[in-house]
């Protein structure tokens, strides 16, 4: 979410993250993204933690079909985008719009939505670019934008790495989660800092990892309010 550089070692890592562009194949479809290190930073690179949670989903972690799903610190706009496809219920010539498609909100802070709104654009066929809405949200400076418990789902890729924007973040969470929403985030642990946000996060929502991938290191952890612990 925060546009600022972040250090992710060397080597071929670094390659991919400074290319102009990265290609993914999920839902089907080959997904094209516009990548812009230079101009935007962290914002405008696909990060594992996107990738291994679109992974999930595609496996089938979730049924998004028919629910309202907002994501956080989009960036690229890889997850929102591979979301919309998954949710895309079926479609017959009359009704493009099929009730059993998946709402999607895709978020992130203004400077970067005009390059988001971009990929997503690029990479949605038209019947599906209706149900994804770009919107700007700053972590606890927007919410008037979003009507309280708004949405089922609520996802979020890498967003953890900034101790300064924890407080904000669990403000944003608890304000568009609903008694029975369950939210996704998929993080590497890198810092100790880390920790102490999961650790934040347990006192508010109830919390338990439902994914880890150890080939990248990802950790896919799902959160609801209270004891409640209903899937979707």
């Amino acid at each position: 979410m925060a546009l600022v550089p972040y250090e992710e070692g060397g080597g071929w890592a670094a390659r991919q993250l400074h290319s102009p562009s990265a290609t993914f194949h999920f839902a089907s479809r080959t997904i094209r993204l516009q990548q812009d290190w230079r101009r935007l930073g962290v914002a405008a690179v696909v990060w594992d933690a996107a990738v291994v949670l679109c992974a999930y989903l595609e496996m089938g972690g979730i049924d998004v079909r028919d629910r309202s799903v907002i994501e956080l610190g989009a960036g690229t706009g890889l997850l929102g985008i591979v979301v919309t496809l998954l949710g895309k219920g079926f479609f017959c010539e009359p009704c493009p719009l099929s009730p059993l498609g998946a709402r999607v909100t895709i978020t992130d802070r203004a400077a970067a939505l005009e390059f988001l709104e971009s990929n997503v654009q690029a990479n949605l066929p038209p019947e599906l670019r209706p149900r994804a809405v770009v919107k700007e949200l700053t972590w606890g400076k927007d919410l008037d934008k979003f009507s309280p418990g708004e949405f089922d789902f609520i996802l979020g890729a890498d967003i953890v790495y900034l101790e300064e924007t924890f407080a904000e973040l669990l403000q944003t969470l608890e304000h568009l989660c609903s008694e029975r929403a369950v939210i996704l985030l998929s993080c590497r642990i890198r810092y100790e800092r880390d920790l102490k946000f999961l650790k934040m996060l347990r006192e508010r929502f109830s919390v338990s990892e439902v994914h880890y991938d150890s080939s990248k290191d990802v950790h896919i952890y799902k959160a609801q309010r209270g004891s409640c612990k209903d899937d979707f």
